[in-house]
């Protein structure tokens, strides 16, 4: 029989700040780490525990179900609780958070390779390579509101199945916002997903088959050329202009390749920050209709756009009103990427396909998560902060456009909105971001944004990451070399 542990935690603290509960699991969860509990051992009964250390037995049995989902203690039915064999990889876990937050991983570029090391923590200003706002830019406080708002509701929805086709009150709500920009779209044409990156693989697994060609901007958002080429889709890349596609190669190529579907970012082009012309609107719609291609419209960054009344901005899914065009949208980028909705917008017939498709995926999306975004956009809250992220980034992007002209960079287009700046530093990117990532720094080489990933000498700029000196001045002294 295996002989019961003494935990030995130490004296508690009433009023410390810090509950019992939590230090019961720190005191135990610290001594295994320490190799002073070894696996196997016998924890004391929750009565014992609770009789030593002078605590009742609720939070005993709270404290052992903490660490029980840590993964340092395991109950075992009708035996009691017992420390856990720990893996190597769960023993490193507490030691994680004091590893150097730029500590980069060190391995040959690839798109994996940036989004592994976008996920790692750091500080906002030491990536400017990242693809996302620091969170001290979002609104924190107005997420958590809403989120205690929506758990004051019934809690049979905090524990059942959200609805297939996304929580009703928020498609509705979606489609007042679509029709702001001028796309005619009914509940029952919108699907919510789980952020962008879900709308565009079930659009992908609907729509095409293996050997398929699908075409995308080049440079454009590198994630899918990996997620589609794991598909068996042949991914041709579409060189993206100021003000959009080259027409010309969009033509021929489509003649050459007949493409199923063609993903375009309309609005704030991810990695320019550049928009759609009407005039190139209507010639890419032309050319869908002639070659018998779907447009899949991917406008993430909608609501960093200040409008068409402020700057031209032509979305083809209001020339189209979803006949040709599939529209995704979503919050990631403007409100909270931890709440991961996004939605999708097209035709009534098609809206049931990718439902049904969503379903085999995923059955639904948080229903929680959805109820967040439906109370912040309808109270009026999501307006105001998104006017105070364009004002914010409009300060920063002009400094940052400054600092790029200082240290040796060109820009071929200034954007006049949008978080990314295309900079062209006249090296090639991919050796620059490996000896930035010697320093903790984070880029973005320009090769990841095409299918191809041949050398490029361009970059992509966050600029609401690129504002620490470090950055300009690891930058003015490599360029010069």
């Amino acid at each position: 029989m295996t002989n019961t542990s003494n935990p030995a935690i130490g004296l508690l603290t009433r009023g410390s700040g810090e509950t019992l509960i939590d230090q019961i699991v720190r005191s135990v969860s610290n001594r295994i780490d320490d190799k002073l509990l070894r696996s196997g051992a016998r924890m004391p009964s929750i009565r014992q525990f609770a009789a030593t250390h002078g605590v009742s037995c609720f939070t005993v049995v709270a404290s052992y179900d903490k660490l029980v989902a840590k993964g340092y203690v395991e109950s075992r039915r009708g035996a009691g609780f017992f420390v856990r064999e720990r893996s190597p990889l769960n023993a490193g876990e507490r030691s994680m958070p004091d590893a150097p937050p730029a500590a980069l991983e060190a391995k040959p570029l690839d798109v994996v390779w940036l989004i592994r090391n976008m996920f790692r923590p750091a500080p906002s200003q030491r990536v400017p390579g990242s693809g996302v706002l620091p969170s001290e830019w979002l609104d924190g406080p107005m997420i958590a509101n809403a989120l205690r708002a929506v758990s004051r509701q019934s809690a049979a929805l905090l524990v059942n199945y959200g609805a297939p086709q996304g929580f009703l009150p928020l498609r509705q709500q979606l489609q007042l916002k679509l029709a702001e920009l001028e796309i005619d779209a009914a509940p029952e044409q919108i699907v919510t997903t789980v952020g962008v990156t879900q709308a565009l693989d079930l659009v992908a697994r609907e729509f095409t088959r293996p050997g398929d060609t699908i075409f995308v901007d080049d440079p454009a958002w590198f994630l899918m050329f990996g997620a589609f080429a794991a598909m068996g889709l042949k991914v041709v890349g579409i060189a993206r202009l100021a003000d959009g596609p080259d027409i010309a190669q969009l033509a021929a190529m489509a003649a050459l390749h007949k493409p199923k579907l063609y993903v375009i970012n309309s609005v704030l082009h991810n990695p320019t920050s550049t928009s759609l012309s009407a005039a190139k609107a209507f010639q890419v719609l032309r050319i869908a209709e002639e070659h018998g291609f779907t447009i899949v419209e991917d406008d993430i960054y909608c609501d960093l756009h200040p409008g068409s009344a402020v700057q031209p901005a032509t979305r083809m899914a209001a020339l189209d009103q979803l006949h040709r065009v599939i529209y995704l949208g979503g919050f990631s980028k403007s409100l909270a990427a931890n709440l991961r909705v996004g939605f999708i917008a097209t035709s009534p017939e098609w809206a049931q396909r990718l439902c049904d498709r969503k379903m085999l995926a995923t059955l639904t999306t948080s229903d929680i998560g959805e109820r967040v975004v439906y109370k912040v956009l309808s109270e009026g809250l999501y307006r105001k902060h998104v006017d105070r992220l364009r004002g914010r980034l409009d300060q920063v992007r002009a400094r940052t456009v400054r600092q790029m002209d200082k240290v040796g960079l060109s820009v071929d287009v200034a954007p006049p909105a949008g978080m990314f700046v295309w900079a062209d530093t006249g090296i090639d990117t991919i050796a620059l971001a490996e000896r930035a990532m010697a320093e903790g720094l984070l880029l973005a080489p320009g090769a990841l944004f095409s299918p191809s990933q041949l050398p490029s000498t361009r970059m992509r700029m966050n600029v609401s990451t690129s504002q620490e000196p470090g950055v300009w001045e690891f930058l003015a002294r490599e360029l010069r070399r």
